[in-house]
């Protein structure tokens, strides 16, 4: 069984020095709110821990904080959207500045996913959890004081960066300061807090924008996250137990340049681009990424062979269904990222809504979401395999339709309670995919690689997002003649970008007959636990995780 040293910090102990304890890193994601297992498990280490550190009550003021802490990054995702055309009337932003206010933030953050979840395990997840925090309130403040779109998106960069700090340590924390038999409860409330975030985030936007509080306009959308960080930082100094993985993988960080200028050299041109004039450099960029991609694939075979610790765990693609599943978690996070920012678009800058009205529109759809979710998870996917998540696909692209065909006969008259049937629809579809869509992906994959994998598909999910905004520059904002004009050609351009994304979920529909008929459990079993550091994902287990809990990923969650 694997070790993690976890010394109590010095403020939170008045009694004898605590003794060393081991806890086995925590599995491979399983569904939301599901109870923990292990299958074939040794006795856990919690076991050996002191009965006084056992009850050791400050450890609920930990939880406190870190589910604090996630759902600030989760809400911090969310609720930009619908605050961006405030944000680039303010800043007289071009259409490119506003893709990669979004754009960057995801790009940054799925660029240090994974190296972030090893550096809390080399050099200790509480100390990586406060530089996050820290890192992350300094940024919201950079945001809110923006003076341009350059300072803005400079400081949404920094931002994902820090998430990529703070994010994957939430669950290595809460995992390694709560006995097996709590886990349970606590990994229930954290799925609750992950789909609060994503239900409130667009509302909690849409009011700070609309009241428009000292005369700040967007600007509080990002400032209040100051006192919540702050006190974090404080707290999480005082209350949270350091721990770390003596066996962690090491860093790659030659493969993080690679694979991150690959990323790059695709999506800078395709957001560039348009306002440009399509430069040859353009195409140049775009051009060499394949043989970036040739070169990231040898120098990961090399990282392999020098010390076992690559970035991305090749031998991985030799499983059918995961390669299918990385590519279905890319094609969503595309899909996903062109609708929400063309949706908003649509109804502040094409029909001329408030941000208080269109977050409210988008209610039903959260809620639809939600409930599908749980439906799928608990109900429909143990029974009905990938035909649930292909039927989720099918009606989210039936809802799209709808909402075009409405959008269309209502024209610039549409209500929101008139949008209410096709979002429901949407969030139905959308909700039984995203659920129960990590847990299929990782079904036949070795357990000894759970880790890796689940790490890797968030990962993915974050570069596909990244994707579909910076395509909004050519499949919304390519149909606009000139963009400075709102009204009716943005939603022009709105039909348009939906029958792309519709076009998405079809090729999504078909990938999907690669993935399993029913999720098997005999992959993740074994005789025993397998050594192994917690990394490589939002709180996701790393490489060699051993059975044990459930991890929920906060950047799952769509963004509404």
């Amino acid at each position: 069984m694997s070790t993690e040293t976890s010394k109590t910090s010095p403020e939170s102990e008045t009694g004898p020095e605590p003794a060393e304890r081991t806890t086995e890193a925590p599995a491979a994601p399983h569904s939301i709110g599901a109870a923990p297992r292990a299958v074939g498990a040794a006795p856990d280490a919690w076991d050996q821990t002191p009965l006084d550190a056992k009850a050791d009550r400050r450890r609920w003021l930990a939880l406190a904080i870190v589910m604090t802490a996630a759902f600030m990054d989760l809400v911090d995702v969310t609720i930009v959207n619908i605050a961006i055309p405030s944000m680039r009337g303010d800043l007289n932003a071009s259409t490119s500045a506003i893709q990669w206010i979004t754009a960057g933030y995801a790009l940054a953050f799925a660029a240090g996913l994974i190296t972030g979840g090893r550096l809390g395990d080399i050099y200790g997840r509480k100390r990586l959890f406060l530089v996050g925090i820290a890192g992350f309130t300094a940024a919201s403040l950079l945001c809110g004081i923006a003076a341009n779109p350059a300072m803005l998106v400079s400081s949404r960069l920094l931002q994902g960066v820090m998430a990529a700090m703070m994010v994957p340590q939430v669950l290595a924390i809460i995992h390694v300061t709560f006995p097996p038999h709590e886990r349970g409860k606590v990994f229930g409330l954290f799925g609750a807090i992950v789909g609060l975030g994503a239900v409130s985030g667009p509302m909690l936007g849409a009011l700070l924008t609309e009241w428009n509080m000292f005369g700040l306009e967007w600007r509080p959308i990002f400032l209040i996250n100051l006192p919540v960080g702050i006190a974090g930082v404080i707290l999480g100094r005082k209350f949270i137990t350091e721990s770390k993985a003596p066996n962690a993988l090491r860093l790659d960080l030659i493969g993080v340049v690679i694979a991150t200028a690959g990323m790059v050299m695709l999506i800078y041109p395709l957001t560039q681009g348009r306002e440009n004039g399509w430069p040859l450099w353009g195409f140049l960029c775009m051009g060499a990424v394949p043989f970036l991609i040739a070169g990231f694939i040898a120098y990961e075979k090399y990282k392999i062979r020098k010390d076992g610790s690559p970035l991305v765990e090749l031998s991985l693609f030799k499983v059918k269904s995961f390669a299918a599943g990385i590519a279905v978690q890319l094609t969503f996070g595309i899909a996903t990222g062109i609708f929400f920012l063309v949706w908003t678009l649509y109804m502040q800058m094409g029909l001329g809504w408030s941000a208080l009205r269109a977050g409210t529109t988008g209610i039903p759809f959260s809620i639809a979401v939600s409930a599908a979710a749980g439906l799928s998870v608990q109900k429909l996917v143990p029974r009905f395999g990938r035909k649930v998540l292909q039927a989720g696909a099918l009606t989210m692209a039936a809802g799209l339709l709808l909402y075009i065909w409405e959008s269309q006969h209502f024209g610039m008259g549409i209500a929101s309670w008139q949008m209410a049937a096709p979002l429901v629809v949407m969030g139905i579809g959308m909700g039984l995919i995203v659920a129960p869509l990590t847990d299929t992906v990782l079904s036949e994959v070795p357990r000894e690689h759970a880790g890796s994998a689940s790490g890797l598909i968030n990962t993915t999910g974050q570069m596909g997002n990244a994707l579909g905004l910076g395509l909004t520059s050519v499949l919304y904002f390519g149909v606009i003649d000139d963009d400075t004009v709102f009204g009716p050609q943005y939603v022009d351009a709105f039909h348009s970008a939906l029958w792309w994304v519709v076009a998405v979920l079809v090729v999504i529909f078909a990938v999907m007959f690669a993935l399993p008929r029913k999720q098997a459990t005999a992959a993740h079993e074994g005789t025993g636990p397998v050594d192994g550091p917690v990394d490589d994902a939002v709180g996701v287990a790393g490489d060699d995780a051993g059975d044990g809990d459930p991890v929920i990923s906060p950047e799952k969650v769509p963004v509404a």
